[in-house]
């Protein structure tokens, strides 16, 4: 393993790669190299405050980009595999450490303006692969994630693999997202599910505001993410859909006879 604790320019004789132009930092950086042909391309104006980088594969890239707006900074522990990427987008922030992983050739995308609470994790993998003891085939494939932008996951909350969150969108304290949330929706528990539609989010905090004062201030909206939620967004997975007529007979055949009355006049209305 290369272990290397500046955030600076640097390439290996593996073809390991840091790419980086900005003020080189030394405290909080821990970049790991456990294959080769991998890339760490940071923008010289992101605000690093806290990073853990371990590369546990081959050609694996990740990409952090710029912090031109005031923020948190950007406090995370990145986990990239074999042939697989993490993008971090513009204007992200992080009020503690957060962890991403993208392993076995999956992709995990951050979005412009994310704002991460606390504890949070996106992960695209379990870790651990979990197999059907019949066939022992493999039940736990690692997925891709997408969290679009100006979205804000609260503390404790976890982002599982192949979810996308929608712009805008606020995901609730210690929930645990196992399927895709539109956009500008808030979506609580575990697993997640949404609450309320149509909604939007700013970041000035509440807590020095006065009872009774007006939302929001002159400034402080941002219009570009105060759009309806666009359910046609919602995966088919989340669609409750009809069982098929055939199917409700069966099932409604061991019901008392008033009930399957009943459950055929519902067929037929």
């Amino acid at each position: 393993m290369l272990q290397v604790r500046k955030l600076e320019r640097y390439k290996d004789d593996q073809g390991n790669e840091i790419v980086y132009d900005g003020e080189i930092r030394t405290e909080k950086i821990d970049i790991r190299f456990k294959g080769s042909n991998n890339k760490l391309v940071i923008s010289p104006k992101a605000d690093i405050q806290d990073l853990l980088v371990t590369f546990s594969g081959d050609n694996g890239q990740i990409d952090v980009e710029q912090t031109t707006k005031k923020r948190a900074g950007l406090r995370f522990e990145l986990r990239c595999g074999h042939e697989s990427r993490i993008r971090i987008g513009e204007n992200v922030g992080c009020a503690g450490r957060t962890f991403i992983s993208a392993v076995e050739g999956v992709s995990v995308s951050i979005g412009a303006d994310v704002m991460f609470a606390k504890n949070i994790e996106v992960r695209g993998d379990d870790t651990h692969p979990i197999f059907d003891v019949r066939t022992e085939k493999r039940v736990n494939p690692s997925q891709s994630i997408v969290v679009g932008e100006h979205v804000w996951i609260a503390k404790h909350a976890v982002v599982m693999g192949g979810v996308t969150i929608g712009n805008g969108s606020v995901i609730g304290f210690r929930s645990v997202v196992t399927k895709s949330i539109p956009n500008n929706c808030t979506a609580v528990g575990s697993p997640a599910r949404v609450v309320r539609r149509n909604i939007a989010w700013e970041r000035p905090e509440v807590v020095p505001r006065r009872p009774n004062e007006l939302y929001p201030r002159k400034g402080e909206k941002s219009t570009q993410y105060w759009n309806l939620t666009d359910d046609d967004s919602v995966s088919e997975k989340m669609v409750v859909r009809p069982l098929p007529k055939a199917k409700q007979r069966r099932l409604t055949r061991f019901l008392p006879a008033p009930v399957r009355r009943l459950a055929r006049k519902i067929r037929s209305s």
